[in-house]
């Protein structure tokens, strides 16, 4: 730990824990320096690839004693549903080896009062929003799309069609045929960009993809939580009341990146990719793999600079390979050599 004085900047972490935790300045090369971070979404222009992953960041207010939010390339904020949800009975969340297992129900405001209450906060940011939400059938998607429509400061939205801690949550996302149709029918609902957000409990992501696409998707997130379950051998009892959670975290990096790298291989829409990034170099996997943006998501619940951190590490690959923009890394992973 640095001892002394420190500087507070949009580039330092905390270090400790409790109301005694320390900040520490991320070094960062000189401005004359620095690549360019751009990259475009949806046909959206994003500052830098960084985003938040939905369901981690809360409705982005609770990360600003930490970070100036105009920092990220974009903001998604967690699932909004037609009504208010409490969510699932607690424990919610259970550690386990390299990850963590998720169960929170999509507690949220409801779409009334996310527009009433959340988004004049979030519309005074230059940083792009994406709301994502979720719906019980396809027409809740596409009411909670058309109210998003002409709400100012919406940039997109990301379709939860992947939650696995509801019931229902995974029917659109493990379904081709329902997630085109939901998708068509949210497409024929707005004019904003559309992602659906892609699970990985399915047997060939690639068809679900390809399903979406061909519904009107603009880019695609991939990928959600894995169904898992923990086992208190104390108790002999699940470590969630539901029995079983989302599991995120570095333990599911591996996955998604071969997920995001066969999806690239058969569509032609952007990419964003989700799971276990913590570092620089964990999103750089991601980007080589064929993905053109990244969310940090569980990393926020350890630090909540983590999107501040992946994006100096980004920015200091390229300075390090002499690349002067992220889009030569996108999807340039080289064949194996040959035995």
């Amino acid at each position: 730990m640095v001892k002394g004085k420190q500087k507070k900047g949009r580039g330092s972490r905390v270090e400790g824990r409790g109301k005694k935790a320390k900040r520490t300045v991320a070094r960062r090369p000189p401005s004359a320096k620095r690549p360019n971070l751009a990259v475009t979404i949806a046909g959206i222009p994003l500052k830098n690839p960084v985003m938040t992953a939905s369901g981690t960041f809360g409705y982005g207010n609770e990360f600003t004693p930490f970070f100036d939010l105009n920092a990220l390339g974009a903001i998604i904020v967690k699932t909004v549903t037609m009504y208010p949800r409490r969510g699932n009975a607690p424990p919610r969340i259970a550690e386990t080896p390299a990850g963590m297992l998720n169960s929170i129900g999509l507690q949220n405001v409801g779409i009334d009062a996310f527009r009433r209450q959340k988004l004049p906060f979030l519309r005074t940011l230059a940083t792009p929003l994406f709301v994502n939400i979720a719906g019980k059938s396809v027409e809740e998607f596409a009411d909670l799309a058309k109210r998003l429509s002409d709400a100012e400061g919406v940039a997109g939205i990301e379709l939860n069609i992947s939650c696995p801690n509801v019931a229902g949550g995974l029917d659109f996302g493990n379904d081709p045929r329902l997630t085109y149709e939901v998708v068509r029918t949210v497409r024929q609902t707005t004019t904003l960009p559309i992602i659906p957000k892609l699970s990985p409990n399915v047997t060939d992501i690639t068809v679900i993809a390809r399903a979406a696409v061909d519904g009107g998707a603009d880019a695609l997130s991939l990928i959600n939580t894995i169904v898992a379950m923990a086992i208190d051998i104390r108790t002999r009892k699940p470590k969630l009341p539901g029995n079983t959670g989302g599991l995120s975290g570095p333990a599911i990096r591996p996955i998604a990146v071969r997920m995001v790298w066969e999806v690239a291989q058969v569509v032609n829409v952007p990419l964003i990719g989700i799971g276990g990034i913590m570092t620089g170099e964990d999103a750089i996997e991601f980007l080589l793999a064929g993905a053109s943006a990244v969310q940090v998501g569980t990393a926020n619940f350890l630090n909540p600079l983590a999107p501040t951190k992946v994006l100096a590490g980004i920015e200091a690959y390229l300075i390090r390979h002499g690349l002067r923009s992220v889009a030569p890394l996108i999807g340039a992973v080289l064949p194996p050599d040959p035995e």
